[in-house]
């Protein structure tokens, strides 16, 4: 007996001597020592007794209750222990008060020897009636949070509150950041009327990790939902803090301090002082860094030739003992119900592993065993830490999918290694990505054979021959491939016999005849079917169609157009509302061969209607409410004028995304384009041409400045917008910037809009429109027919020129003949001329009120038109009576020539046919 004493004597004071000297005591040293307390686990570096454990690490095990409960210090109850940094504790404080008395309670934690700090964020959860709770950091009074809790009628609180998480109604809660190792709060107590059940209540404060779901028998029990408060615990992480860093550990004058194993790794603690030590991550979950020799690498996977005989639904190179698994992050851990991987608290439960897929199917781990379970919140954090320093797991996009690689190298790479995963013979390398991004190798079967890659032999081949029904016909199967033919003639395929048998004769006829039966109600069903179908989205189609023109309608002012064309018997006579279809053929569905011309405010095609009318249509630009009222604008001008020299309205569509408007077709385009078009094919345009246009042009804007029903306001008159048919009769038109106004008003304010070189200079600084800003613009137009020059041109220095600045110059230079056009002055006599130039310089004065109406304009160019006309016919008389005196003189061509003089309709025919041909183009429209 005392030999035996004497030994264990020896051994206690090898292993105190040992850890004075700063070694890491091994396995063998610590033989001796508890490794248990109930039913908790101890493993160095804490332990029980005399050279059993770290300095700071000694635990105290109280057997007086059943079971036993461990003890690290006087308030930390440890309920597990992890031999990798961790432990699971509870930390309790019991405030014993008297009733009927106010007071104040000052309560701290400091862990230990310092070595515990919370692993992650807690709650400090405090359980009363009454109170206001402030929680400080340690030895200090800085105030680091703040809870009330207060109790109202037992009775309502048991049926409203129960079950629910903390509200500050019985309970309340303060948030404590992870890494902590110290505290201390003050609960104060305050008056307050409550029933009187609540009378006897307790005040209750612990640390919890997790949600805490309050009932009123926590106030009066000393249990926390039917559990000991012990029963709440959380997680601790481990330092080693004799030291501040690893560095000061491994290199400063205590280095025979060091703590840490060969074979293990250093970490220094965040933000605080201390380390731990950790076992690389091919080690196994029962390694410990802080014994000798305590860390053991994972087994090459190269040595690895055997299955998990035990569990056949665990494929290598996963398994579940030491020494069946590839590497220790394959390891996995069963329970009696349960597979699971991964490191505790962080786990989850293996449902299924697909070595030919390489995937691993996880779910949450069953709340009945001794795992902890988690909520969904945490499940995604869960995720996150489970092998967070392993590269042979990746996460897969479908939750609860893990993909898996052996090796975090390339295929290439493994197969030139000795330690090459893909040992069977009949495998292959397959790379493991997710989201492009490389994440190793792995191995499966080569097609046409199926087993385990990892082991020898562990591909075989695949009988395909063998599956029923797979090949319909002759089946010949060969080493990882098999060949299929079909029946010979007179044989067919017996899917129960799996085999090819004859075809009886009658059984052959009766099988055609069924096929074409069965063919054709297959067909005759099919084409049904479909014609059924397509008579059905064509009406759906037709519907959704008539839905979108119907709010397009409604969006584009149709309703209003509608009222208003319909109001106006006259007006609903000469103006349609057309469809959709018809004007969507008539420009070819608005092809681009088709455009006239591109306005101000819209495109002009060309097209023809049902009933062979040519028309011009013209569509929006630019889908914005402003171009739609616009539109609008030029349709209530154009229903209510009725004049030979404005374009006419044949009508309107407001079905589609953008407005069209219908007018009649004007074959000979603008008059721009004929004073500025191409001067090789320049048209000549006669002095009593230009005079006659001037005065169309004059009647039809003095017809809307004071004949119209509604005095109107062009807005934009230029040459550009004056249209001449076959027989160069003027048609004004664009009136999508018009303004009508009241008659007794003078002018109207408006955002200045127009062309440039056409603008009312009075107009363009007040931006009040009247009257004469058309006679301005009007004046331009007189200008151009006068010189055949554009409003804004290039002068002779190769500089912008502007024409009515150019002209007024011209006029007080006394040099206007010199930029006359030619063909005006050959034409014209100087007092035509002249009244021509004149009545251009009033319309161009400066201020308005010096400018004439259009009215006067009309007057004065009526009478110089008359004038004209009337020398043109005295002319004409006097050829014929010097004919009749001297016919030889005189051949019928040169009769015919000065006739045509005199014929102003004759004239414009044969200049209309000199400048534009349509019969060719009309043909092939109507074809």
């Amino acid at each position: 007996m005392m030999r035996l004493c004497w030994l264990l004597f020896l051994v206690a004071a090898m292993a105190t001597l040992h850890l004075a000297l700063g070694v890491p005591p091994s396995a063998r040293d610590l033989r001796h020592c508890p490794t248990s307390c109930g039913d908790v686990n101890i493993t160095y570096p804490f332990g029980i007794g005399t050279g059993c454990f770290r300095p700071g690490f000694e635990l105290i095990c109280n057997t007086t209750t059943k079971p036993p409960k461990l003890f690290f210090g006087n308030t930390t109850e440890i309920s597990y222990q992890y031999p990798y940094g961790y432990v699971r504790a509870s930390v309790v404080f019991n405030i014993a008060t008297t009733p009927g008395l106010l007071g104040t309670y000052s309560r701290s934690w400091q862990a230990p020897g310092r070595v515990l700090s919370t692993y992650t964020t807690n709650s400090l959860v405090i359980v009363g009636c009454g109170i206001d709770v402030y929680l400080f950091r340690s030895h200090t009074n800085i105030l680091q949070g703040y809870c009330r809790s207060e109790c109202t009628n037992m009775a309502l609180m048991d049926k409203k509150l129960s079950g629910r998480p903390c509200n500050g109604i019985g309970c309340c809660t303060i948030d404590l950041p992870g890494g902590v190792r110290a505290f201390r709060f003050n609960i104060t107590q305050r008056e307050e009327t409550h029933s009187v059940a609540l009378g006897n209540s307790t005040i209750k404060a612990f640390l919890s990790d997790s949600q805490f779901y309050f009932n009123t028998a926590d106030l009066l029990s000393e249990k926390i939902n039917a559990n000991t408060i012990g029963a709440t615990s959380l997680f601790f992480s481990v330092a080693i803090t004799d030291q501040l860093n690893c560095s000061t550990a491994q290199l400063g004058l205590n280095k025979t301090d060091y703590a840490c194993s060969d074979g293990s790794t250093c970490v220094d603690q965040r933000n605080q002082r201390g380390y731990s030590c950790t076992c690389p991550a091919d080690s196994f979950d029962y390694d410990n860094p802080y014994l000798l020799h305590g860390c053991k690498q994972g087994i090459p996977i190269q040595f690895i030739a055997t299955e998990n005989k035990e569990y056949t639904n665990i494929p290598f190179p996963f398994g579940l003992e030491q020494g069946c698994s590839a590497k220790k992050k394959f390891q996995l851990n069963c329970t009696s119900n349960q597979t699971l991987i991964g490191r505790p608290p962080m786990q989850m439960e293996v449902t299924s592993i697909s070595v030919d897929e390489g995937l691993v199917y996880l779910d949450r781990v069953d709340e009945n065993t001794t795992a902890r379970h988690f909520t969904d919140y945490e499940v995604d954090r869960l995720l996150e830490n489970i092998f967070m320093d392993d590269t042979d797991f990746n996460l897969s996009k479908v939750y609860g999918v893990w993909k898996w690689s052996v090796s975090n190298i390339s295929c290439e790479t493994a197969n030139n290694n000795t330690a090459y995963a893909c040992i069977s013979d009949h495998s292959e390398c397959v790379p493991v990505t997710q989201s492009n991004v490389y994440f190793g190798y792995r191995c499966k079967c080569s097609p046409g054979y199926k087993g385990n890659p990892y082991t020898r032999p562990g591909c075989t081949d695949i009988d395909e021959c063998s599956r029923p029904n797979f090949c319909k016909g002759i089946c010949k199967n060969r080493e990882g491939n098999y060949s299929c033919t079909g029946c010979p003639y007179g044989t067919y395929f017996d899917p129960v016999e799996t085999k090819c048998i004859p075809t009886q004769p009658h059984e052959r006829r009766h099988n055609i005849v069924i096929g074409v039966v069965i063919g054709l109600v297959v067909g005759t069903g099919v084409l049904a079917l479909s014609l059924v179908l397509t008579i059905l989205l064509r009406r759906w189609k037709r519907g959704i169609q008539k839905k979108i023109r119907r709010a397009y309608f409604r969006k584009n002012k149709g309703l209003v157009l509608e009222r208003l064309i319909s109001s106006d018997e006259s007006v609903a006579h000469s103006t349609k509302i057309f469809s959709l279809e018809e004007l969507e053929r008539a420009p070819d569905h608005f092809n681009s061969t088709r455009i006239l011309g591109r306005g101000g405010h819209g495109i002009v095609y060309k097209g023809i209607l049902s009933d062979q009318r040519v028309v011009a249509i013209k569509r929006s630009k630019i889908v914005e409410q402003g171009e739609i009222d616009q539109f609008v604008n030029e349709v209530a001008i154009l229903s209510q004028i009725i004049h030979r020299n404005v374009v006419k309205l044949f009508g309107c569509c407001f079905e589609s995304e953008v407005p069209l408007l219908v007018y009649e077709f004007i074959s000979n385009g603008t008059l721009y384009d004929i004073l500025h078009g191409d001067m090789s094919t320049e048209c000549s345009l006669k002095w009593d041409d230009r005079v006659r246009i001037s005065l169309e042009t004059a009647s039809a804007l003095a017809y809307l400045h004071c004949a119209a029903s509604i005095p109107i306001f062009h807005k934009d008159v230029k040459s550009a917008n004056i249209l001449l048919n076959d027989n160069f009769t003027t048609k004004v038109s664009d009136f999508g910037a018009s303004r009508s106004i009241s008659i007794d008003e003078t002018h109207v304010v408006t955002i200045v809009q127009g062309t440039f070189g056409y603008l009312d200079p009075e107009y363009y600084h007040t931006g009040q429109l009247t009257a004469k800003s058309d006679v301005y613009s009007f004046g331009v137009i007189l200008v151009e027919l006068l010189t055949r020059k554009k409003p804004i041109f290039l002068n002779c220095s190769g500089e912008k020129q502007n024409l009515c600045h150019y002209f007024l110059q011209s006029l007080r230079d006394k040099t206007t003949t010199d930029m006359l056009d030619s063909q005006v002055v050959e034409e014209g006599n100087l007092g035509e001329i002249d009244e021509f130039v004149s009545l251009a310089e009033a319309c161009l004065r400066l201020r308005g009120e010096d400018r004439p109406t259009m009215k006067e304009v009309e007057s004065r160019l009526q009478l110089l038109r008359a004038n004209i006309t009337k020398k043109i016919q005295d002319e004409s008389q006097k050829n014929v009576e010097a004919m009749q005196l001297f016919p030889s003189v005189y051949d019928s061509t040169s009769f015919t020539q000065n006739v045509d003089i005199g014929m102003d309709a004759d004239s414009l025919t044969q200049l209309a046919s000199t400048c534009h041909t349509m019969e060719q183009e009309l043909v092939s429209l109507t074809r």
